[in-house]
């Protein structure tokens, strides 16, 4: 599933391709007909994105909202736009470019209050510049859940996925299993740190960079192939700082990546 940094680089390019300027709309596959009716031809105003939900806000009070979910793509393409292909449920047409959206969870008309709705429900954004830590902090440090598993739940952090959660906790030596109530403040406050920094070369180089450099290319775990990540997805691979085996289990029906040396 794409995790912040991705909806926040989305709504970056959507805002200097397609912002302040009418956008044609249609929906090929028929499933976005009525919405895509509603906003075609109107001026889009602004993109922006909270967590893993992105918004698209037109002239008149309409708003599309898109949450990719597992399998959502944008596919951007400079005009003109060859036919169709596949299921796209909607395409958006610029001056000069053209995007096609294929496979979301949700794609939508809604208004400002319904966004609010949807904002209610998340946690801080790490890159938005009104986020509040704090927030996140006070449900973190009441939960005896594991830390693996609040930093997954969008309604504690929003936009924070599975590489970012594994790679979080290794990076400060955090055990995946270990209560919020056992998070202290400075621990968290320096993950959030990080995370904002993190998130924010995501968005900059559209990549998740999470190695330092002194632990990749030539540390003895490197092999060519591998995510350039020190846990995530490297189960039984030697961890790039100890050597100690990577474990992997699933918490909260997902998978989450440590190693049992470094994380105590």
């Amino acid at each position: 599933m794409p995790e912040g940094h991705t909806l926040h680089r989305l709504a970056r390019l959507h805002q200097s391709r397609f912002g302040r300027k009418p956008v044609i709309v249609t929906s090929p596959q028929q499933r976005f007909a009525e919405g895509a009716d509603a906003v075609s031809g109107r001026v889009l105003r602004r993109a922006d994105a909270w967590g893993k939900h992105l918004f698209h806000h037109y002239d008149g009070g309409h708003i599309v909202h898109v949450h990719l979910g597992l399998y959502g793509t944008f596919t951007e393409a400079p005009l003109p736009l060859d036919e169709p292909v596949g299921q796209v449920r909607m395409r958006m047409i610029g001056t000069e470019y053209g995007t096609d959206l294929r496979g979301p969870t949700v794609c939508e008309v809604i208004d400002a209050g319904a966004v609010d709705d949807v904002v209610a429900r998340l946690g801080p954004d790490p890159l938005r510049p009104d986020a509040d830590p704090q927030l996140a902090w006070k449900r973190i440090s009441k939960s005896r859940r594991t830390i693996g598993g609040l930093l997954m739940d969008q309604a504690v952090l929003a936009g924070v996925g599975n590489v970012y959660r594994s790679e979080l906790l290794f990076r400060h030596h955090v055990d995946p299993y270990r209560p919020g109530t056992r998070v202290d403040a400075d621990e968290f406050d320096a993950m959030w740190t990080d995370l904002v920094a993190l998130m924010k070369v995501g968005v900059r180089r559209g990549k998740i960079v999470v190695v330092r450099p002194e632990h990749d290319r030539g540390a003895p775990s490197y092999r060519p192939g591998r995510p350039r990540t020190y846990v995530y997805r490297r189960a039984g691979d030697a961890c790039r700082v100890c050597g100690t085996t990577v474990r992997t289990a699933e918490l909260e029906a997902r998978n989450v990546f440590w190693c049992p040396t470094c994380q105590t």
